[in-house]
């Protein structure tokens, strides 16, 4: 049986709307109850800390269809509306379509149209992370500066990074069939292909909001624009 994750649920009635974090971060930090509390009104909402983040177990090298077993275990099978963003957006593309998740509508942030993991060099990335010198190619240094961030677990975060890489995204023609809204901050440039991502989808549209990858998931512009094509 796949490892419990920590899921945070805030009650309420009618469909549940339900979260996903980006890379070394957590669901606390990504999707704070300050910005997002009454958003949609009295509809509950389920927010996940992914593998190996926040208050969840760390799942080792684990490929993503285990990944994505962990989170369909952790959203229930229940109608959902689900929302991602960056790492969480990628996992959400894929979760849309698993046999054990009921998915209405689709809201993914930050996406990449990309797999940065499988450029990672992991060997690097090990020994920076367990004291030794900073990886020398830019984005192995760059997961490694976020794994290394106060409060997160550097190892298990690389073991995580392995495990996706091993099951790469591959963004085609059988992504999800449900209505989805990507969303891209207009200073972000892991956003830039969102429009191209949006084309191969049956029923989705693209939208720009402030700020860069970091800023834009806590911009008003975001919550306004979520809360909109979630509404009932």
């Amino acid at each position: 049986m796949t490892t419990p994750l920590f899921v945070e649920r805030h009650p309420g009635t009618g469909r549940p709307v339900a979260f996903l974090h980006g890379l070394a971060s957590r669901g606390s930090q990504d999707w704070p109850e300050s910005e997002w509390a009454g958003v949609f009104g009295d509809r509950p909402r389920v927010v996940v800390d992914l593998p190996a983040h926040g208050a969840s177990p760390s799942l080792g090298t684990a490929p993503t269809s285990t990944v994505l077993d962990a989170l369909a275990t952790a959203v229930g099978p229940d109608e959902i509306d689900l929302v991602g963003y960056s790492l969480g957006a990628r996992l959400a593309w894929d979760l849309a379509r698993h046999p054990r998740v009921s998915v209405r509508r689709l809201v993914l942030g930050g996406l990449s149209a990309g797999e940065p993991f499988a450029l990672v060099d992991l060997a690097a990335a090990r020994a920076s992370v367990s004291g030794g010198a900073a990886p020398a190619d830019p984005l192995t240094g760059m997961i490694v500066h976020l794994a290394s961030q106060e409060g997160n677990r550097p190892a298990e975060l690389v073991d995580l990074v392995e495990g996706l890489a091993s099951e790469p995204f591959v963004a085609g023609s059988d992504g999800p069939a449900q209505p989805t809204l990507l969303l891209g901050g207009m200073d972000d440039a892991m956003a830039a292909g969102i429009d191209d991502l949006a084309r191969l989808l049956p029923d989705a549209h693209t939208q720009r909001v402030p700020g860069d990858h970091v800023a834009a998931v806590h911009t008003a512009e975001f919550r306004a624009a979520t809360r909109a094509f979630l509404s009932d």
